[in-house]
């Protein structure tokens, strides 16, 4: 394979050690310089020995060593807009229809909405775009797959930032394809297979765990009198990440020491059986399993029961409904098409270690506090604030921060709001569509259908439950429920 280690200039910087690829498109060498850089792939001008790269063919001679000049600037951030902004809540349907700016949709370049659904549940997450935007891959890696894979979504998420068009993710497919291969078998007819949703969302997670950093924002007073205690070698285990507290007992030794233990988690399981009809049930069905092991006490195998609680809540929170089963005389995953009901807005409190609960209990009293004084502010005056004049401002709302002091990426309430859902249409795995609904507003969402990009209510995302042929939700995003500031939410209301 043709592969070289060259050194980059552009202006006063030099990048020394670059990995090249010639039997690779061009183009995956310029998103490998847009994620050093800055400089977008259609801004640069890649020049060695006097001729320019073009986009689609190795038009270079390129040797060992070999010195490569990149032209080219970044954008110039936008202006401030002019015209005061107008919230889709104060417009009428015409004015929807007219202003509305439809985020990006993906190409499915052949059974590929699987990662097209999966690109966009993730990109619904603001702290992960802006991680993205920053990084800057290293100049010297012989891991390059984790670094490849980053600069990959890092290329695709800026792309994606022009709302109305149309991206195909071909650099990203083909770094995906490199980095797994399973992902990139075709079936008798030459096309791609569909694949599994949910590992993609695993790998590419893992992907980034590996080279995306963890966030360093500043916690305010926190961070100055350095209380920040608590260090993520990763931005994907800083606010994906979640901790379990396992407790191993035995059932038939009593006096038996009970063994405790820490897991780290990237989701969360709702297993479906006959008596689950709610996820909060399908989650707290396997928090506690019994198995057989040696016991010392008892010098013989004996029955011991195994529980989990989690001690570590992150700030956006992923639940798989464990909906494929094997069927080996099939040779397929085989769906699990029954009605499990989830809710808008999750707490987690119930699955959470006594010790969590309690640290949880500040926030979780000033939510309370919020909503007893908006109920009584509207027993005393029900139509105060029901219509705003027209050119009535909407309040500005600010919000506290969701996280603990000490633990920037975490979550101090339990409660969660639904930000996007992965769904399958189809009877197993590596069959049939997936589909992405991302949440815009409280009652606006974008239903994801690879390239074309619709809106619908949260009342048809709710109907995502399952049950039928229709969409069932496969991968649910929670992210971290805001509190607004108290005097800017009572204002508002």
């Amino acid at each position: 394979m043709p592969q070289y280690k060259v050194k980059v200039k552009w202006g006063r910087e030099v990048f020394p050690d670059i990995e090249l690829n010639t039997d690779e498109q061009p183009i995956l060498f310029k998103a490998q310089l847009f994620a050093l850089t800055g400089v977008q792939p259609e801004r640069q001008k890649v020049m060695c020995k006097g001729g320019i790269l073009k986009d689609d063919e190795w038009n270079l001679q390129v040797k060992e060593g070999a010195t490569i000049l990149l032209l080219g600037t970044k954008e110039q951030v936008p202006e401030k807009p002019v015209e005061q902004v107008k919230f889709i809540e104060d417009m009428n349907d015409a004015e929807m229809a007219t202003a509305m700016e439809v985020p990006a949709g993906l190409t499915n370049l052949g059974n590929t909405c699987y990662m097209n659904a999966t690109l966009q549940c993730l990109r619904a997450v603001p702290e992960l775009r802006e991680a993205l935007d920053s990084f800057r891959g290293e100049s010297a890696d012989a891991d390059s797959m984790p670094l490849a894979i980053t600069s990959a979504m890092k290329f695709l998420f800026k792309q994606m930032e022009r709302t109305g068009s149309t991206v195909t993710p071909f650099v990203l497919l083909g770094t995906l394809h490199r980095a797994f291969p399973q992902f990139s078998q075709t079936g008798e007819n030459g096309t791609y297979r569909q694949q599994d949703a949910n590992e993609c969302w695993s790998e590419l997670l893992k992907m980034l765990q590996q080279k995306l950093p963890s966030s360093n924002k500043a916690l305010g007073d926190a961070a100055e009198s350095e209380k920040q205690e608590k260090k993520y070698n990763s931005f994907i285990e800083q606010y994906f990440g979640g901790t379990f507290e396992v407790k191993m007992s035995c059932s038939e030794a009593p006096d038996e020491e009970t063994k405790t233990s820490k897991e780290n988690f990237l989701q969360l399981s709702c297993f479906i059986s006959p008596e689950v009809k709610y996820m909060h049930s399908g989650l707290k069905s396997k928090l506690n399993e019994t198995l057989v092991k040696h016991s010392e006490s008892l010098g013989r195998d004996a029955n011991y029961t195994r529980s989990y609680l989690i001690s570590r809540l992150p700030a956006y929170l992923t639940i798989q409904f464990v909906r494929f089963q094997y069927k080996g005389k099939e040779g397929i995953n085989a769906k699990v098409l029954k009605d499990i009901k989830f809710p808008l807005e999750f707490d987690a409190f119930e699955l959470c270690t006594t010790e969590l609960q309690n640290k949880l209990c500040p926030i979780r009293s000033k939510f309370k506090e919020l909503e007893d004084k908006k109920l009584e502010k509207q027993i005393k005056n029900p139509l105060e604030g029901a219509q705003m004049k027209e050119g009535d401002e909407k309040p500005k709302v600010e919000y506290e921060p969701y996280y603990f002091e000490d633990d920037l990426g975490s979550n101090n309430s339990g409660y969660y709001t639904l930000q996007a859902v992965l769904t399958h249409k189809g009877r197993s795995s590596t069959s049939g569509h997936y589909v992405a609904w991302v949440k815009h507003t409280d009652d606006v969402w974008f239903k994801f259908d690879d390239d074309v990009v619709s809106s619908v209510t949260s009342e048809e995302i709710l109907r995502l439950s399952g049950g039928g042929d229709w969409h069932c939700a496969y991968v649910l995003l929670y992210g971290p429920k805001l509190l607004p500031k108290t005097t800017e939410a009572m204002d508002s209301t």
